[in-house]
């Protein structure tokens, strides 16, 4: 990996802004390797070296990854000028990272959302040719049942021609069920209960892959992603 300032490396880790990390640096807050380092130009191997900051260890990471479990009455974008979005819910350390959401949910839809500054990685998970599958809980008007379950497996052809490729309903005799797509169209889910006349009351993502929501989160909470969880991203439950 190449090699960063050492006020580089705090600001890539959302923990302050440059001049905040010169000054930490300045104060003796910062140890590499061991020794206090004063200089913010000093230059490290992030794969290599040992970093603290106030004696508590640093692990630099160059792409960021988060889960969300995204509240109703929030939408899915990076600004808006009239209504609340999810960035507006990270605090101001993590607003420093260029996180943006991967995908979107509905405004009126909770649930897990994945935030991140990986192109690549966000573009894998919508990607329909990827074959990740995001499953989601529906209060519906309505009682799905085996013929429902059968016009998703063929895959649903919406009112305005939209094609949509097979999917799973499951259902129990009330009126919930959980689907199972692999694509994220526009309103996806609620307009395919809809063509089997059962409109969505209240909907939630509940998994990406084999990736659950940590429901121990609440409304607007997240946590970063280890390397065991994002494979699971790509994994089928």
């Amino acid at each position: 990996m190449a090699q960063l300032r050492l006020d580089k490396f705090l600001c890539d880790l959302g923990l302050c802004s440059r001049s905040e990390a010169r000054e930490r640096i300045r104060a003796g807050r910062l140890c590499v390797d061991g020794r206090v380092v004063l200089r913010p130009e000093q230059k490290l191997d992030p794969a290599c070296a040992t970093v603290q900051m106030d004696g508590q260890p640093l692990r630099y990471r160059e792409r960021h990854y988060y889960m969300m479990d995204k509240p109703e009455g929030v939408i899915t974008a990076t600004e808006d000028d009239a209504q609340k979005t999810v960035m507006d819910l990270l605090p101001p350390e993590l607003r420093r990272l260029g996180l943006f959401p991967v995908g979107r949910l509905d405004k009126d839809t909770s649930g897990l959302l994945l935030l991140t500054d990986d192109g690549d990685f966000a573009h894998r998970v919508i990607s329909p040719k990827s074959g990740v599958k995001k499953r989601y809980w529906a209060l519906v008007d309505g009682l799905p049942d085996a013929e429902d379950a059968l016009a998703f497996a063929q895959g649903l052809v919406l009112g305005d021609g939209t094609r949509c490729l097979p999917a799973v309903l499951e259902y129990s005799g009330k009126n919930e069920c959980f689907v199972s797509v692999q694509e994220g169209k526009y309103h996806q889910v609620r307009r395919m209960l809809a063509a089997r006349g059962m409109p969505v009351l209240k909907l939630r993502r509940l998994s990406i892959g084999a990736l659950r929501l940590d429901e121990k989160l609440g409304p607007g909470g997240l946590c970063e992603l280890n390397d065991e969880q994002l494979c699971m991203v790509f994994l089928d439950r």
